[in-house]
């Protein structure tokens, strides 16, 4: 069961951190934006230092208003856009929240384990359901605290169905 598993790691993180965590996601709506649907805008592409696009790819971005982005992490922020994710503005700044991969090759389910690193592989690069707009106080969360980055990670499950590790999927099976 999830719950159980969530516990776990919430069960690992210092108290002064948990009253953060808890204090962020009661509030989650305010430092976490998802996109509206799952789309993998990208197959096989992974994060290189310059991205360009195909003439699909383009008119993908140009019917959905977007321009098309040849930075690093230009193509995921695309892929959120695409899905109909919102991207808040950072307080006085003219530039957005990050965009940040949920699955980050960071805090595996289970000791000695590994965990999807999106950035690396083309499956999930530019997978909308693993990409979310993240205010920097919880940008740092997910980086620094497993238990806030399994928050995400089950949400987005719940929301998409989305779990490459199949860490989910096997707990939900188990009885």
């Amino acid at each position: 069961m999830p719950s159980i598993f969530l516990k776990e790691f919430r069960k690992h993180t210092q108290p002064h951190i948990l009253e953060v965590v808890d204090l962020v996601w009661k509030q989650k709506e305010q430092f976490v934006c998802w996109p509206e649907k799952s789309l993998l805008f990208m197959p096989g592409v992974v994060r290189t230092k310059t991205h360009t696009y195909t003439d699909k790819q383009k008119k993908q971005l140009k019917d959905g208003g977007i321009k098309p982005d040849a930075r690093s992490n230009g193509p995921a922020i695309c892929a959120y856009l695409l899905a109909s994710g919102e991207r808040p503005f950072r307080h006085g700044e003219r530039r957005g929240w990050s965009i940040h991969h949920i699955y980050d090759g960071k805090f595996p389910a289970f000791e000695n384990g590994t965990t999807i690193h999106a950035v690396k592989d083309g499956n999930y690069f530019t997978e909308s359901a693993g990409l979310v707009a993240i205010h920097p106080i919880a940008d740092a969360l997910a980086d620094e605290v497993p238990y806030f980055a399994w928050l995400l990670r089950h949400t987005a499950f719940k929301k998409f169905s989305f779990d490459p590790d199949n860490v989910f999927l096997n707990i939900r099976g188990k009885k």
